[in-house]
Order: structure tokens, then C-alpha cells, then sequence
């Protein structure tokens, strides 16, 4: 099965549909025998896919900074937790483990973590399949301001559909196993 990185936040939100949508991806993940690949944390959204993961007889793999570790937010229950250096590193090796990514709500981070997968997309640096969680709505500001980057000529309409995005955990996981599937059967570019 597929290797599915989750970015979300390390905090909890103020609506509890946010940790439900966490454990309800966790556990489809595991359920569907998917290993999922994390930023590594015990607490928020993180912790509470993980945990679901993890309840369900999944296999999770948690990246974490050395400095994470020591402040004791990295989550001690995991198939595999791997520590880095640094946040890119983080990053990258996430990306590199990971088949397809699933964001979640979340703050900067998130934002940032998104941003750069959505941009080496954009540039051909991989071919993964990517997608928003729209839980009540959270990325609707976002798809805004990509529709304007759009309009405005700063975004072409191939990368503006670059993240699926679906209100429904196990819809979305659906239509990104969809997609691994037609860009494997597809031949690779020049």
C-alpha cells in the first residue's frame, strides 16, 4: 500500500471536528493498510492521527527534529521515529518517504510545509499526488487566494488543480489512491 504524509498542526484548534478528522484519517489510514509518515509529535493534530493510526494496528513513521525530542513533544509509541537535524531535513525526508500528501488544518508550519510540496509539484520535482482536508471549511481562504494568484496571471490552471480537496477524509484518501494509480500507469515525461 502507499506511504501517506500527513501535515497538520501540533495543536489541538479550537473546534473539536478537527481532532475527529485527524482520528478518522488515522484510522482509515490503518484500516487501509497505509503507513503513515509524520512530523512526529504527541500533541494536536499530529498526536491524534498518530495515536488513531497506531490503535488500528498501522504503521507510523515519525520525523522529528533533535530539538523537538528534547522538548519532549516527540510522541514514544511509533513503528519508527527518525530524528534530524533541522526542519528541512525534516521536510525532505518526509517527502521522500512519502507517496502521497494529506494536509490537514494547521498554522505556519503546516502553511509552509504545504507551500513547498505544492511548489515542487509546480516545478516537476515530483509527481505525488497531494490533497487539502477541508474540515469545516479550514482551507477555503487559501483556495481563494489560489483562484486570485490565478486570475492575477501568477499561478497557471495545471497547478492550480494540484490539490485535491474534498470535506471528507476517506473521499479524499480515495481520489489521491485514484491518482497514484493513473501516474503510475502513465509513461514518464521526456
Amino acid at each position: 500500500m502507499s506511504a501517506v504524509c500527513v501535515f497538520c498542526g501540533s495543536s489541538d484548534g479550537v473546534r473539536p471536528v478537527y481532532l475527529a478528522a485527524a482520528a478518522a484519517l488515522g484510522r482509515s489510514l490503518a484500516l487501509g493498510g497505509h503507513t503513515l509518515v509524520y512530523g512526529g509529535a504527541q500533541v494536536g493534530l499530529m498526536g491524534a492521527v498518530a495515536d488513531a493510526a497506531l490503535a488500528h494496528g498501522g504503521r507510523v513513521i515519525g520525523v522529528i527534529p533533535q530539538v523537538l525530542i528534547e522538548m519532549e513533544v516527540a510522541h514514544a509509541c511509533l513503528t519508527e521515529l527518525r530524528s534530524v537535524a533541522t526542519m528541512h531535513e525534516r521536510k525532505a525526508l518526509m517527502a521522500e518517504l512519502a507517496d502521497i500528501f494529506i494536509a490537514l488544518p494547521g498554522g505556519m508550519g503546516t502553511l509552509e510545509e504545504l507551500a513547498e510540496i505544492l511548489t515542487w509539484a509546480q516545478l516537476g520535482l515530483h509527481r505525488k499526488p497531494l490533497g487539502l482536508l477541508d474540515t469545516a471549511g479550514y482551507w477555503r481562504d487559501l483556495l481563494a487566494f489560489l483562484d486570485h494568484a490565478q486570475a492575477e496571471g501568477f499561478l497557471r490552471a495545471e497547478h492550480r488543480r494540484l490539490p485535491l480537496v474534498e470535506a471528507d477524509g476517506d473521499g479524499l484518501l480515495a481520489r489521491l489512491l485514484a491518482a497514484t494509480r493513473r501516474e503510475a500507469a502513465e509513461p514518464a515525461g521526456p
